[in-house]
Formats: structure tokens, C-alpha cells, sequence
């Protein structure tokens, strides 16, 4: 039952474009035994990992919010389909069937799959277009601020700090600190709250980063403000960023490697 479960949840999950999980930390090193061959007092034997304490029991209550969680998790992940009330009841219905394995399921699921597909694809499409009406009107007012310049692109760009020296070509790789947010100021990354500058080479992201920090100088911030042709286009990258977003971001040019 578990298994049918997971293989439903993981085909709802196959229709968005999922963010990547953390990485896993590295593993704690092993101390050397101490002279003589014997591990010290507490340590495993050479080249066996240690054991993790074991878990303390969940309360009742951590686990229904466990749960509530699980089902946070699936909704975000289903967002892109803009349920209503009287849709999600269906979405539950099915869960609850397929959990209490239900003698008498209403459809057969290889049989409803290419219509659940078409079903996203339309809502999607609805959606990033009203996202995209949204975006020009917020392009056109960040246009008219000053100190703003628009590209050919449509990339707008308004320096908030002139930096000096050297401009990055886009084949270099450059070291920023920035922010990201949709024209909401929901924030969806920030290197500074990771408290850690991102280094990669610069025609290796979006365009608009790529023509924006190509316009910026060592030591420069600058506001970007990137239409969704030139930043994750009608896919978008849910959950975190909508199809035909556009997108904010806050970026100070920190050094170009090798200059």
C-alpha cells in the first residue's frame, strides 16, 4: 500500500520542475586508533563509520505535524495546477483511495495519466501568462526610475554602486553576492543568507545575468531586473519561480577570476 502510495505522489511530483535538495553533509572522519592497533575508548574499529545515536521516540503531536507536513510538501508541489476548493477535494478523494486501497477506484490511473499531463500543461500555460502581463507592467514602471537603462533585451539595469576597474567578459568566472526575488519581494535565493559568495562563469547562467554582470565593475551593485524570455522563460523552475516570472535581483560584483 505504501509503495502505491509513493509511485502516486512521485508521479504528481514528475509534472513540476523540482528545486535540488541539499546536499548531504560530508561524514565525520574517523579518528586513527591510538599505538598498538587498538581504537580509542568510544571509537569504531578502523574503516567503520560510527553509529548514530539512536532517534528519540516523536511525540504525538510532532507527528501529526510531521504529517501536516507531508501534506504542505505534496500541495507546494502541486501548486502549478491552481486547484480550487472543489478540486483539491478530488485530489484528496484519490489519495484517500489509493491509501486505503479502495476496492472500487473511479478511473484507472494509466488510463487518466495523459489527461492529468494535458491538465497541467493548460494550467500552466494559463497562469505564466497572467505572470507575464504582470511582469511587463512591473517593467515598465522599474524603466522609469532613475539611473534605470534598458536593454535591446529588455534587460533593466540601474546601478545602485559604481564599482571600478575591470568588467567581466562572459566567458570569466566571477565571484557576487546577490539576492533574488519575484516582482512580489517573495524571496526565492540569497547568498547572503547562505552567508557565502557564488562563484561560476558568467555565461553560465541565465542571460540576463549574463549581460547584467557583464555591464557591472569589480565592486559595483546593481539592480536587474530580468524579463522571462531572458531568465527561466514559460517553464519557470517551480516551486520557487513561476512560468514567464519575471524576476529581481540584487547583485555586487566581488572579483573576476584570473583578473
Amino acid at each position: 500500500m505504501f509503495r502505491n502510495l509513493v509511485v502516486a505522489v512521485a508521479v504528481l511530483f514528475s509534472f513540476a520542475v523540482m528545486a535540488g535538495e541539499p546536499g548531504t553533509p560530508p561524514p565525520q572522519p574517523i579518528k586513527s586508533p591510538p599505538p598498538g592497533g587498538q581504537p580509542a575508548q568510544g571509537q569504531p574499529p578502523p574503516g567503520q563509520p560510527a553509529q548514530p545515536p539512536p532517534a528519540t521516540p516523536l511525540t504525538p503531536k510532532e507527528i501529526n505535524d510531521a504529517l501536516y507536513g507531508l501534506g504542505m510538501d505534496l500541495g507546494r508541489n502541486i501548486s502549478a495546477f491552481g486547484l480550487s476548493k472543489a478540486e483539491l477535494q478530488e485530489v484528496i478523494k484519490g489519495m484517500t483511495d489509493e491509501v486505503t486501497e479502495a476496492p472500487n477506484k473511479r478511473v484507472k490511473f494509466d488510463e487518466v495519466r495523459p489527461k492529468l499531463q494535458q491538465l497541467f500543461n493548460d494550467r500552466r500555460l494559463v497562469k505564466s501568462q497572467a505572470d507575464i502581463k504582470k511582469g511587463e507592467a512591473y517593467q515598465a514602471t522599474a524603466a522609469k526610475e532613475a539611473g534605470a537603462e534598458k536593454t535591446a533585451s529588455g534587460l533593466i539595469i540601474k546601478h545602485l554602486t559604481q564599482g571600478k576597474g575591470a568588467s567581466p567578459a562572459p566567458t570569466d568566472t566571477v565571484s557576487v553576492h546577490y539576492k533574488g526575488t519575484l516582482i512580489d519581494g517573495t524571496e526565492f535565493d540569497s547568498s547572503y543568507k547562505r552567508n557565502q559568495p557564488a562563484e561560476f562563469p558568467l555565461n553560465g547562467v541565465i542571460p540576463c545575468w549574463t549581460e547584467g554582470v557583464g555591464k557591472m565593475k569589480v565592486g559595483g551593485k546593481a539592480k536587474l531586473t530580468c524579463p522571462y524570455k531572458i531568465a527561466y522563460g514559460e517553464q519557470g523552475r517551480p516551486p520557487q519561480i513561476p512560468g514567464g516570472a519575471t524576476l529581481v535581483f540584487e547583485v555586487e560584483l566581488l572579483g573576476i577570476k584570473g583578473k
